[in-house]
């Protein structure tokens, strides 16, 4: 297993082919699921744009850029364990997510329950953005978008919104979700004796949303509770940081190093002002 999950040094091709033919596949079920899954229930439009950028306090934007860059670090790294050249990597690798993503809203575009988003478009480009330029300025990655997730109470009062299921609700309900950019301190003062795996981190998140706009939400749901933003600062552990010689842990570490570590956390929000978390999830 770890040799096989150790990158070639030179470019192979039969790894190269199957990455490619591998993420056609996957890229080609995902959209057609999406398509079963997603838009079969609505009619068919003309394509078209719609304008959704107030909706959810933004936090389906800070999603879509937090996809586009752990898709396009995937695709990356996948292209790197072939021996492609860097070049390549971040041309074809780090190109993924934009892309996939790319082509979620063109079928967005011509359902007439959605509506393609330039604010989504805008969100995928500074995920990529994102990686590609720390590997042109750094060749490494120093600021890592991270993902984080609890329970609230809202999901009950929208369950067909924002999930039934604990799996549903991580992806639907946005009070639960916190976005952080996560920032490697040794990475910024090498040489020095930070621990190279520590992290200062920054969130955002918010709360009080049944639905994407204050107009549309339900009179019998939540009527006294108010949306509001949330500000958050904390420590987390790059996972990548951590030394270790096996192939096996260093892709584990890769995969999980999208989730930001739970660890005590400083609180801002306009509403209930600054506190603490002994540990925030």
């Amino acid at each position: 297993m770890g040799s096989f999950l150790k990158p070639s040094d030179s470019l192979d091709k039969k790894r190269q082919n199957s990455i490619v033919i591998a993420e056609s596949v996957l890229a080609a079920g995902a959209l057609v699921g999406l398509n079963q899954l997603w838009y079969a229930d609505y009619p068919q439009s003309n394509f078209h744009f719609t304008n959704d950028n107030s909706e959810w306090v933004q936090m389906d934007k800070l999603g879509h850029s937090f996809s586009s860059y752990h898709l396009g670090r995937f695709g990356s790294e996948m292209l790197q364990w072939s021996g492609a050249s860097k070049k390549n990597q971040l041309i074809y690798g780090a190109g993924l997510g934009f892309a996939f993503l790319t082509a979620v809203e063109v079928l967005d575009g011509y359902s007439s329950e959605w509506g393609a988003s330039t604010g989504d478009v805008i969100a995928n480009a500074s995920g990529t953005a994102l990686y590609i330029s720390q590997e042109l300025l750094w060749k490494e990655q120093r600021i890592t978008p991270k993902f984080s997730f609890h329970t609230t109470q809202f999901a009950a009062y929208r369950p067909d919104v924002l999930g039934r299921s604990l799996s549903e609700q991580i992806l639907k309900d946005y009070n639960g979700q916190t976005y952080w950019l996560s920032t490697n301190l040794y990475s910024f003062s090498k040489g020095s004796k930070i621990p190279k795996w520590l992290n200062l981190a920054v969130g955002y998140g918010a709360n009080g949303m049944v639905s994407g706009n204050t107009e549309n939400s339900p009179q019998n749901s939540t009527q006294k509770v108010e949306r509001f933003r949330q500000f958050y600062l904390s420590f987390d552990v790059d996972l990548t940081k951590i030394e270790t010689k096996s192939h096996f842990l260093k892709t584990i570490f890769s995969v999980f190093n999208t989730i930001k570590i739970p660890a005590p956390t400083i609180e801002y929000s306009a509403n209930e002002g600054l506190k603490g978390h002994w540990l925030y999830f």
